[in-house]
């Protein structure tokens, strides 16, 4: 089960564009039209999409690639009834106007299981130019061919020697790669013929070469999902081993070693913000990729590998972290105060006009004062009804045993802003409501009488006990101390169970 700390690096937004280039066949059929047109053009406009859509279904099931065995189908619908749609409801969203410009181009689409499926054939048939570039790489760092190795660290050293050059790689690329096999596949050279001689002059004599895909279910077709399925497999290794290797000395799980880390990074970036200047890259980078390079050859790999220059390399790297965890544990000063925070609590009391008593409510985290939304709303009051069932927070504990009396009531009151209560400055410190009769007395002289002396002041509330008659609701705020709680992580509670075990 994933804890709470734990999350998947996932695309939670809005899908991933499906760009659609435009060919000369979709600038041929799709003309420009004018959004302000008349409406002939409009419905014009919209009968062709339908037609266009009507067409591309059409093709989609009648393409070897569209058809679906019955098997296919029944397994595209339980999956389309298992996973849920990432589609906003109606009420959520307010419906956005399209744009009909860009909605040629980009394309949004939700998950379809017969849409992933005929895209994995597409892109299997296709993927198969990123293998051979990987097995040319392979065969190249590990010098299955000496000459053509030797020959890239002469264009590597040459490169590393004069940087200006690195705009050439695309286009040397280009010509070498794609322009002369295309024209040597346009004017092939008679071999089985020894009566002509080979020659490039003339008009081509074979058609022009292009880049086809796998055809299904083909040797080839087989040889991508061979390779496909191992390069998952590499990526979910190299995923795994990076989490492993790096996440514990990153997640703060350790705060100790993570604040090293994090010291020692901000410390060297601030000396590469300073000193990049005066650090030799280019020596850096020759000595780097011929080390690199060299570590590949079959030799220098059965020196590296050998038993006895392992379990050297694990003694200095056992040494190197303790000597490290030594550093950090008598160096680095980690015993910080646990923050302290004043958390509050409302004690509600309802008046009883028939025997003229106050009777205990319930302890809330808000005031009840007459203008709240829930009185204006005419809820009830959520909260607790004994002061034991009152909980810390979440993450914190109780630092003080008891709950303290606020003294000044009048600050909390002013801090709020409430209106329409009468504070007591002494005694036990209740917030009583006002009734609305009684605001209008105080805010308003009556005809023939003099005004009151004693009115509502700009501020809202009323001072004293002087007021004859009092409202349905009091309160008075009950203040305790909590300090941040400790969590230990997923890794210590891991190690603590392993020692026990």
């Amino acid at each position: 089960m994933a804890t709470e700390g734990d999350h998947a690096i996932v695309n939670r937004d809005e899908p991933i564009p499906v760009i659609r280039i435009p060919s000369n066949e979709d600038i041929e059929s799709n003309a420009p039209s004018d959004e302000e047109g008349d409406q002939e053009l409009g419905k014009r406009d919209r009968l062709r999409q339908q037609a266009n859509r009507v067409k591309s279904k059409f093709e989609e099931y009648g393409t070897p690639e569209g058809r679906q065995t019955l098997q296919d189908r029944v397994f595209s619908s339980i999956i389309q009834q298992i996973i849920p749609g990432d589609a906003p409801d109606e009420g959520d969203e307010k419906p956005k106007a399209k744009d009909r410009r860009s909605k040629k181009y980009v394309e949004r689409p939700e998950f379809r299981p017969r849409q992933m499926a005929f895209n994995f054939r597409r892109f299997n048939a296709r993927i198969g130019v990123v293998f051979v570039l990987q097995n040319r790489l392979i065969h190249l760092f590990s010098w299955r061919r000496p000459t053509a190795t030797l020959s890239f660290l002469a264009i590597y050293t040459l490169l590393c020697l004069e940087p200006h050059l690195l705009p050439l790689i695309p286009l040397v690329g280009i010509l070498f790669s794609i322009m002369i096999p295309s024209f040597l596949a346009r004017h092939p050279t008679p071999t089985n013929d020894p009566r002509i001689e080979p020659s490039y002059h003339g008009p081509p004599t074979a058609p022009a070469s292009r880049v086809r895909p796998a055809p299904d279910l083909s040797r080839d077709f087989w040889r991508n999902m061979r390779d496909l399925q191992n390069a998952m497999e590499d990526f979910s290794r190299l995923h795994d081993s990076a989490n492993e290797m790096i996440t514990p000395y990153t997640n703060f799980s350790d705060e100790a070693v993570s604040s090293t880390l994090y010291l020692a990074l901000f410390m060297l970036s601030c000396a590469a913000f300073v000193a990049s200047h005066l650090v030799p890259w280019r020596v850096i980078a020759l000595v780097g990729g011929w080390g690199m390079t060299l570590a590949g050859h079959p030799r220098s790999q059965k020196v590296l590998l050998s038993s006895q220059n392992l379990s050297q390399l694990q003694q200095h790297s056992s040494l190197l972290h303790k000597t490290l965890r030594n550093w950090i544990e008598t160096d680095v000063i980690m015993d910080e105060p646990a923050e302290l925070r004043q958390v509050e609590i409302f004690e509600l009391q309802k008046y009883h006009p028939g025997s003229d008593t106050w009777e205990s409510w319930l302890f809330s985290p808000a005031p009840y004062d007459p203008l709240s939304q829930a009185r204006l709303a005419e809820a009830r009051p959520k909260g607790t009804q004994f002061f034991e069932d009152v909980q810390a927070p979440t993450g914190w504990k109780w630092k003080e045993k008891k709950w303290n009396l606020d003294l000044f009531s009048r600050e909390w009151v002013e801090q709020r802003m409430i209106t329409g209560v009468e504070i007591e400055t002494e005694g036990e410190r209740w917030v009583y409501d006002i009734p609305p009769e009684e605001v209008e007395l105080l805010d308003t002289p009556q005809k023939g009488k003099k005004k009151r002396i004693r009115s509502i002041p700009k501020s809202g509330w009323e001072e004293g006990t002087g007021l004859e008659k009092r409202g349905e609701w009091r309160r008075r705020r009950w203040t305790r101390l909590v300090e941040k709680k400790a969590v230990p992580s997923a890794d210590k509670d891991a190690d603590r169970s392993l020692a026990s075990s």
